[in-house]
């Protein structure tokens, strides 16, 4: 290999921070073409984990390494939301990673590689693609070991937890998470409940923090919240409230 091209590896593998994936447009800003990526790949140096995403040999990249690499370099429209933008930011200490899903959230018909959904991270992805919220509203950068990435806010990622139960996540655990949430801010509730085009997500959150006692509420301009019109069932056999015209589990109506 010539002096040059050696200063190029070096300078590459100096500049690559561990956990993380690259892509192909991480290395045009080096001045690294597709060839000499194949070379290094080749020699051993990188390994594929898919078409035009790439890892250092025996470096152990993380779900979030790879997040951030469809965030920073491919632009991808997603972020990390739900209960493990919660349980990151240690909010809810009821989520455990584990073998926990990680919850990946992106607009209407946005598409992630198949690299990143298919590779064993040793979590499994689960990709939800919604626009109930407005893309970017509440979603803030958290520096996770020495990277940044885009996550929900605890305000927004309830409202996605409320939004994925009873079916993908609990409704109960949801509840869990939800009571403990004494410093929730009220702009910020405010807005994305006027943003927010679920009727039932909006009941949903409205019930708990009524039932939680959260100070939140007495700051709300409920007036301003479209609440639609007309019943909604979260379980068909549960108990109606006529305050807020939803129908509840009893597992939670009976909670205490």
């Amino acid at each position: 290999m010539g002096i040059i091209k050696r200063k190029k590896l070096m300078n590459m593998l100096e500049q690559w921070p561990s956990g993380l994936v690259v892509t192909t447009p991480w290395f045009k800003e080096l001045s690294i073409s597709g060839q000499l990526v194949q070379r290094y790949t080749k020699s051993g140096w990188i390994e594929s984990l898919g078409r035009g995403a790439y890892k250092k040999t025996n470096d152990e990249v993380t779900w979030y390494g790879g997040l951030i690499s469809l965030q920073q370099q491919l632009f991808i429209k997603a972020h990390l939301g739900g209960a493990t933008a919660l349980s990151i930011k240690g909010v809810s200490h009821y989520v455990r990673f584990g073998k926990e899903k990680i919850f990946v959230f992106s607009p209407l018909n946005q598409k992630l590689p198949k690299w990143y959904l298919n590779y064993d991270w040793g979590n499994p992805i689960e990709h939800v693609n919604t626009s109930f919220l407005p893309e970017g509203l509440a979603v803030n950068k958290y520096e996770i070991r020495e990277m940044s990435i885009e996550t929900s806010s605890a305000e927004r990622a309830i409202l996605e937890c409320l939004y994925l139960s009873p079916k993908r996540f609990d409704l109960l655990e949801c509840y869990q998470i939800l009571e403990g949430q004494m410093t929730l801010r009220p702009a910020v509730v405010q807005d994305l409940l006027e943003k927010c085009s679920s009727i039932r997500v909006k009941r949903l959150f409205l019930y708990m923090v009524d039932k939680a006692g959260l100070p939140v509420l007495k700051h709300l301009q409920l007036d301003k919240i479209d609440l639609g019109k007309g019943d909604r069932a979260i379980e068909k056999n549960g108990v109606y409230n006529s305050k807020y015209k939803i129908s509840i589990p009893k597992e939670l109506v009976n909670y205490v």
